[in-house]
C-alpha cells in the first residue's frame, strides 16, 4: 500500500496548485455574488417605487389616480413611496433626485375631460434614471407595473360609472391613460423616451468593446503564458536568453506578436457580431443620436487607445504569469486568472453601472485595465471625459509596470529554474548527505 499512497500523494501534490485551486475560488465567488445579485434584484422589484406626484387636474379620475398610488395593498404594503406631493415641478423633482427615487409623475389640468371626450388622458412622467444597469433599471419597470394598476383602477371605476360609461367608448375604457415621457440621465434630457429603452439601446451598443477585450485577452493572453511554457520545456527559451539580444527586445516582441494576433482574430470574430448587433439595433427601432447622444471623431479615438491600452497591459500581465509556467501543462492553468480579470468588470457592468456601484467596488473594478474599455462608450455618449481620461493614465501606468516587471524577470533566473530556492535547498542538503 505504500507505493500506491505515495504515487497518489505525488498526483495530488501536482495537481492541487494554486493555478488550479485559484479558478475554482474565483468560480464560487461569482456564483456567489451572483446569488446576491439575484437577492438584490428580488428585493428592489419587491419595494414600492419612490416618487413625487403633482395633481394638477381636480376631477375625479385625476383623485381616482393619485388614491391607487398612495393606498395599501391587501398584506398593508404601500404601492410607492411617494415623497413629494405639491405643485412645482422643479422643486418636485429635486426633492425625488435627493431621496433616490425613480419619477415625477404629473396628472395634467384636462385629464379628465380627454378621458370623457373618448381620448386617452395623459399622464406625465419625469424618469430619474440612475444608470443602465440591469439592476438599475428595475425601479422603472415597478414603476410601469403600478401605472398598469392605475389603467385597470380606473378601467374599473369608469365602467362602474353609467354617466361615464355612456360617453366612454370601449376601447378608451380598457386603455384609458397614456404616458409622455422625459428622462434625465447625466445632466441630459431626453424627451419621448423611458429609461428602460435607454438601457436596452445602450446595453445592445456597448456589448461589441467588452467582447473585443474578453475575445483579445482569452485569446492573446493564452497564446503569451503557453509559448513560455512550450519554450521552457523544450529548452528554446534557455538558448534565446544566451544570444546577445537584450531583453526588453524580447519581451516586446512577445507582446507585439501575441497582441497582432489576439487583434486579427477578435476582428474576425467581431465581423460576425456586429452584424447581428446591427440587426439587433434594427429592430428596437431606437436611434440615440436623435436625441444628441453619440460619438464624435475624439470619443472613437479616445475609445481606440483605451482598448488599445488595456490589450497590452493585458499580455503585459500574461506574460509576467508565463514566467512562473513550469512546462506547457502548468501554463494551461495560468491563463484562467486572466480570463476570470476580463469577465468580472463585464458581468458587474452588465448589472450595475459604475457611478451607481459602492465606493470599494469602484476602486476594485478601477484597478483591473480591462474595465475602462468596457465603460468608455457609455461615459463619452454621455461627456463623462474625466473617468475615461483617469483610466488611460491608469491603463499607460499599468501595462509600463507590467512590461518593466517582465524585462526584470527576464533578467532573473527564476525564468528558466522556476523555483531557485527550493532547487538551493535540495543542493544543500545532498552535499550535506
Amino acid at each position: 500500500m505504500r507505493p500506491l499512497g505515495n504515487i497518489l500523494g505525488k498526483e495530488i501534490r501536482e495537481l492541487l496548485t494554486p493555478a488550479t485551486v485559484l479558478p475554482i475560488v474565483v468560480l464560487a465567488i461569482l456564483f456567489g455574488s451572483l446569488g446576491g445579485i439575484i437577492g438584490d434584484v428580488e428585493d428592489e422589484a419587491t419595494r414600492p417605487p419612490v416618487i413625487g406626484l403633482i395633481q394638477q387636474d381636480s376631477g375625479e379620475l385625476a383623485t381616482v389616480v393619485s388614491k391607487v398610488l398612495t393606498i395599501e395593498d391587501e398584506h398593508g404594503n404601500r404601492l410607492s413611496e411617494v415623497v413629494y406631493n405639491g405643485t412645482d415641478i422643479d422643486e418636485g423633482l429635486r426633492k425625488v433626485s435627493a431621496a433616490g427615487g425613480t419619477a415625477l409623475l404629473v396628472i395634467p389640468e384636462g385629464f379628465e375631460e380627454d378621458i370623457l371626450s373618448n381620448r386617452s388622458g395623459t399622464i406625465k412622467v419625469y424618469w430619474i434614471m440612475k444608470g443602465t444597469g440591469i439592476l438599475d433599471t428595475i425601479s422603472s419597470a415597478s414603476l410601469d407595473g403600478l401605472l398598469g394598476v392605475v389603467d385597470k383602477s380606473l378601467s374599473v371605476y369608469i365602467l362602474q360609472n353609467e354617466e361615464m360609461r355612456a360617453s366612454v367608448g370601449v376601447t378608451t375604457a380598457l386603455n384609458p391613460t397614456m404616458k409622455n415621457e422625459t428622462t434625465t440621465f447625466k445632466d441630459k434630457t431626453l424627451e419621448g423616451i423611458s429609461p428602460s429603452s435607454i438601457s436596452a439601446t445602450l446595453s445592445s451598443q456597448n456589448m461589441v468593446v467588452p467582447l473585443i477585450v474578453l475575445m483579445v485577452i482569452i485569446m492573446s493572453g493564452s497564446t503569451v503564458i503557453a509559448s513560455m511554457g512550450l519554450e521552457k520545456e523544450n529548452k528554446t527559451l534557455e538558448t534565446l536568453l544566451t544570444m546577445p539580444v537584450k531583453r526588453s527586445d524580447i519581451v516586446l516582441g512577445k507582446l507585439g506578436g501575441a497582441a497582432a494576433v489576439g487583434l486579427l482574430m477578435a476582428f474576425i470574430y467581431m465581423l460576425g457580431m456586429g452584424s447581428y448587433l446591427n440587426s439587433l439595433q434594427g429592430s428596437a427601432g431606437l436611434d440615440l443620436s436623435d436625441y444628441g447622444i453619440g460619438l464624435e471623431t475624439i470619443d472613437l479615438v479616445l475609445v481606440g487607445l483605451t482598448l488599445f491600452l488595456a490589450v497590452v497591459a493585458g499580455l503585459g500581465l500574461c506574460l509576467v504569469i508565463g514566467v512562473f509556467a513550469r512546462d506547457y501543462k502548468s501554463a494551461q492553468s495560468l491563463t484562467m486568472p486572466i480570463t476570470f480579470l476580463a469577465m468580472i468588470p463585464m458581468f458587474v457592468l452588465m448589472m450595475k453601472d459604475f457611478a451607481t456601484l459602492p465606493g470599494a467596488v469602484q476602486a476594485g473594478l478601477f484597478a483591473i485595465p480591462f474595465t475602462h474599455p468596457m465603460m468608455a462608450m457609455n461615459n463619452l455618449m454621455f461627456g463623462d471625459y474625466t473617468l475615461v481620461v483617469a483610466g488611460i493614465v491608469y491603463e499607460a501606468v499599468f501595462a509600463t509596470a507590467m512590461m518593466v516587471i517582465a524585462v526584470v524577470l527576464f533578467k532573473k533566473d527564476i525564468l528558466v529554474t522556476g523555483r531557485k530556492k527550493r532547487e538551493r535547498k535540495k543542493g544543500a542538503s545532498w552535499r550535506r548527505r
